[in-house]
């Protein structure tokens, strides 16, 4: 009987003999551990001294120096000021654990994300950044935090910093991969892009450089900036990969560059600008930066007066703007010329040279203060805006508003583009598009009249803001048409009447009234009607846009950011 109620006490008291013993190796393990949690601290140390120190032994890491690419963390040097980056998730990633001592482990190898993110500064300002490890997984997602690489993007929001994205693979893009791991297929919601599309029109900069192939959300990622750059000797952009392509239109023997290289994407607006290689992309970020404010609840920087790029005296003259434009009409000249000439020295950064070469567009300085720049190219097309021109000119319209810079317009134009291609390419409608950008943009604009302004182009451009701001040149020719082809227009029945009076009449009639217009078109006849509001002296033209400048920033500006913090002004990027 004394066995059986013994028996019947064992199983409490074999609970308190195990809570006893429990209690007693936890004791022993927390006397074991240092109070200063050093071995927490050892293992943070020891997972980013990883993820710092690359494998030369990893395929994706000798692939990526073979292709004459940097590293991702070679590329964050180079790119900010020294010693400033400071990661955010450093430690995620995937690690494989040792255990050392009863409740103790150490990491002895670690798998970082692929995609490096953290905050750093650019010529003293502080920036967000997210740089692709294509050694990883070629950048896709399942070597990724989805959480990190949304985090960034509402960071960016919420501290109203620029963001700054390398982009080699695709971002954290999907694999087929994915849907092994996971065991099921996914709906491939973009849940960051919203967040993007918040920054574009709120003005926070977004800057991408293509340093790599990039595919899928990563091309999206870069493409949605405000301004891109690719390196010509590394970068490509496409939808998806050669195999992919030759599997799904049959085109065999594509690489990266003639699918989706710089001449591809380079000239045809997808990707702003070029650049000869990795640092030369870093340095047009740096520049680019340097114009724009961190958000559009801010002015842009402006260049203190004792700074050393700023000692351009915003009363030069330059003589030599008034024999710039031929006296011959049909003659063409170089529009960069005019616009060194004006803004301050070393200032002009322009925008998609390689594309929309009818019209050139770009950033720049008037007395330290920041302006967008535009200008028509009359050494391309006559100068006749065409689709693409107007496109690129719409994007940089909204770059501007978004950014509060105010818009210098250098016009000279004959009109829209005319002729088959025009009207294959959609000219009309891209212009169209043009002409409500400038309508629904609020940014100011300052127009200095070159030489032509003719049709719909031309006053789309000249009559966007109420009153205008505008000087003309002594240059100047404006009106419906162009006279030539508009005489014929206008005239033809008295030329067909003068053609009927025997060889010679025509030509005469016709220099009869070729003469009489070019005598009513002289400029000072519509000064005269106050057609135009001023002409000036060429020469004096930086002094003029200087004043200009001045007074949108000294007592404009601050309205406008008012303005836009209360809401009465929204400008839209996208």
């Amino acid at each position: 009987m004394s066995d059986d109620g013994d028996n019947s006490k064992s199983p409490k008291v074999d609970a308190q003999s195990q809570q006893a013993s429990a209690s007693k190796r936890l004791r022993q393990i927390s006397s074991q551990l240092p109070p200063d949690y050093s071995d927490v601290l050892s293992q943070i140390n020891t997972l980013r001294t990883l993820a710092a120190t690359p494998d030369p032994s990893r395929r994706g890491y000798v692939r990526q120096k073979q292709a004459g690419k940097l590293w991702v963390r070679e590329r964050l040097e180079q790119l900010l000021d020294p010693n400033s980056f400071r990661e955010i998730g450093s430690l995620s990633g995937t690690v494989t654990w040792e255990k050392t001592d009863p409740g103790r482990e150490k990491p002895i190898s670690f798998v970082p994300s692929n995609n490096v993110q953290g905050m750093g500064k650019l010529n003293g300002r502080r920036v967000l950044l997210t740089a692709d490890d294509f050694t990883l997984r070629s950048g896709h997602a399942d070597g990724a935090s989805h959480e990190k690489s949304i985090y960034v993007e509402k960071l960016a929001l919420a501290l109203k910093l620029p963001v700054v994205k390398l982009v080699d693979g695709s971002s954290g893009g999907g694999s087929v991969t994915m849907i092994r791991s996971a065991g099921w297929s996914y709906l491939p919601y973009v849940s960051m892009y919203k967040h993007v599309v918040e920054q574009l029109n709120q003005g926070i900069p977004n800057l991408g450089a293509v340093v790599g192939p990039a595919i899928g959300l990563g091309a999206a990622r870069v493409v949605s900036c405000h301004f891109s750059v690719m390196a010509a000797d590394v970068g490509s952009l496409f939808n998806a990969g050669p195999e992919v392509v030759k599997n799904a239109t049959f085109e065999e023997g594509l690489d990266f560059q003639t699918l989706g290289g710089p001449t591809v994407h380079c000239t045809n607006g997808t990707i702003d600008n070029l650049a000869a290689n990795e640092s030369e992309c870093y340095a047009q970020l740096r520049t680019v930066l340097s114009y724009l404010p961190n958000s559009g609840l801010e002015a842009p920087p402006v260049l203190p007066s004792d700074n050393k790029n700023n000692d351009d005296p915003e009363d030069r003259e330059d003589e030599a703007l008034r024999r710039i434009i031929p006296r011959r009409q049909t003659r063409m000249y170089n529009p960069r010329t005019i616009i060194t000439s004006v803004v301050d020295r070393g200032s002009w950064f322009e925008i998609g040279a390689l594309w929309g070469r009818t019209a050139i567009g770009g950033l720049a300085r008037l007395g330290g203060r920041p302006v967008g720049v535009i200008s028509l190219n009359c050494e391309v097309n006559g100068g006749a805006l065409d689709a693409s021109g107007s496109q690129k000119l719409a994007r940089l319209l909204k770059l501007c508003d978004v950014m509060n810079l105010p818009v210098l317009q250098f016009i000279d134009v004959p009109g829209y583009s005319i002729g088959t291609i025009a009207e294959r390419t959609a000219t009309m409608r891209w212009g169209v598009e043009l002409g409500k950008t400038y309508f629904s943009t609020t940014t100011p604009i300052f127009n200095v009249i070159t030489r032509r302004a003719y049709g719909v182009a031309g006053g789309l451009m000249l009559g966007a803001r109420d009153p205008v701001m505008q000087v003309a040149w002594p240059s100047g020719q404006w009106g419906s048409l162009p006279l030539e082809g508009g005489i014929e227009v206008a005239h033809r029945h008295e030329l067909r009447e003068a053609e009927k009076r025997g060889p010679g009449h025509k030509d005469a009639t016709y220099r009869e009234l070729e003469e009489e217009y070019h005598r009513l078109m002289n400029p000072v006849r519509t000064a005269n009607a106050f057609g135009v509001e001023e002409i000036i002296d060429p020469k004096d033209t930086r002094r003029v846009c200087c004043a200009w400048a001045r007074h949108v920033y000294g007592v404009l500006m601050a309205g406008r950011l008012v303005d836009r913090g209360a809401g009465r002004i929204v400008p839209r990027f996208v």
